[in-house]
């Protein structure tokens, strides 16, 4: 297996050229992350004649924002009985929509900047990894039409064939409003979009110093200084000591994937006839979809962010997983394998807001895709208009680790990730 970005090998990335752009002096808005969070918000500003620079560590695009599986999913990671629970049903019925939202604005974006990057509204399949997991997906049906009125159907084990080749899980629930796309070639297409726009985009810009001084924020790189009326932080789970009060609240975990050689149609359309969106119900769990007639197969397998270690192991993991759940793979080649960091909040859920005079937008908790492009959008509409306190995602707390017990270094992941499968063994 190469230790190689499957998608990255499909689009042609922002490169070198970003990293020469000289940096501005002044802007009105300065943008932390060159993902969807920061490109989606710098298109959004500079679109109603914000001056603002996007500033990267790295190259455009070249974080989770195009190492994810591509699925432009519904909800959010808590399900949303919980999310009723905790919040209650006004707002519980805004964040939902937000979601609802978040894949429509993918679709818009697309649509209207032209970007090449596949996607469509293939649905996605939530499966029964056990019996008894199947048990509540007829309430969960009944659920999301009575209090969301949203549309969602069960299929029944003995008709799961029709959606899956594979005789492993208990029965599944479809949502055919999610959708799929190239993760590389969108952000790629979403860097166009933000320059044509205005934006100004900057390449090995990592951001060693951020202070305030009064109303201006002075801002030291790796490639110079530069001075802001406002700040936006993007970084997700990249996020660093510079916004050290952010980093106490965002967990960085590891996700992997591997992409097998071009499957031949036939096997193609075995594994997946409709080309949903898959991922299962486990605590530990796996998703999965087709590209190009090439199985995309992710998973936590390990909790700790992405080196060639963690990327090694985690490949011969998910090659097992994807065994176990297509046997028909097993004489498959695997070509490429690569992971990416996710960033997760302590209650898991996404957060919007204003901390000492810096905006953010974090803890996508895998809903990246979409939910980071439509985020960055409102967040930065919210800058303009001076509301950001409205926003449903800044409507309830954004916590930090009980006890204080954590600096911005995961120490704990060994542990969550054993818990997680304690769980998954219980049940």
């Amino acid at each position: 297996m190469n230790q190689q970005i499957y998608w990255h090998a499909t689009a042609n990335m922002p490169g070198a050229e970003h990293a020469k752009t000289p940096l501005p002096s002044k802007v009105d808005v300065a943008v932390i992350g060159g993902g969807f969070t920061g490109l989606s918000a710098a298109r959004t500003l500079a679109k109603s004649d914000i001056n603002v620079a996007v500033l990267e560590a790295e190259t455009i695009g070249w974080g989770a924002s195009s190492r994810n599986g591509g699925m432009t999913l519904t909800g959010l990671k808590p399900a949303m009985q919980t999310v009723i629970k905790r919040y209650g049903r006004d707002l519980a019925k805004q964040l939902f929509q937000v979601s609802l939202d978040s894949v429509a604005a993918v679709e818009r974006v697309v649509q209207e900047e032209n970007i090449d990057c596949g996607f469509k509204r293939y649905g996605h399949l939530y499966v029964a990894s056990k019996p008894h997991h199947f048990d509540y997906f007829y309430d969960e049906v009944d659920f999301m039409a009575k209090e969301f009125t949203h549309k969602v159907r069960v299929v029944p084990p003995n008709e799961l064939k029709d959606e899956i080749g594979s005789a492993m899980y208990h029965g599944g629930i479809v949502d055919e409003v999610s959708g799929g796309l190239n993760p590389a070639q969108y952000v790629s297409g979403l860097a166009r979009a933000a320059e044509k726009a205005g934006a100004s985009l900057h390449a090995r810009a990592r951001v060693t110093s951020l202070t305030r001084e009064g109303t201006r924020f002075f801002i030291q790189t790796e490639r110079g200084n530069i001075e802001a009326e406002k700040v936006l932080v993007g970084t997700s789970g990249y996020t660093g000591s510079v916004t050290k009060k952010l980093q106490r609240k965002i967990i960085p975990v590891g996700s992997f994937i591997i992409a097998t050689e071009k499957l031949s149609d036939a096997l193609a359309n075995e594994l997946s006839p409709k080309n949903r969106m898959i991922f299962d119900s486990m605590h530990y769990l796996n998703y999965f979809r087709l590209w190009d007639n090439r199985m995309i197969f992710g998973g936590r397998a390990a909790f700790f962010p992405e080196n060639k270690n963690t990327i090694a192991r985690s490949a011969e993991i998910l090659r097992r997983e994807m065994f176990r759940v297509y046997p028909q793979l097993r004489d498959v080649k695997i070509e490429y394998a690569w992971g990416g960091t996710l960033d997760f909040a302590f209650d898991m859920m996404t957060h919007v807001g204003e901390m000492d005079g810096i905006y953010y937008s974090l803890g996508y908790a895998g809903h990246g895709v979409a939910m980071a492009s439509h985020l960055g959008k409102t967040v930065a509409e919210a800058m303009l208009n001076g509301n950001i306190k409205e926003h449903p995602f800044a409507q309830f707390d954004f916590p930090g680790a009980p006890l204080g017990l954590y600096n911005g270094f995961p120490w704990f992941l060994p542990f969550a990730g054993a818990w997680q499968k304690i769980l998954d063994w219980f049940e």
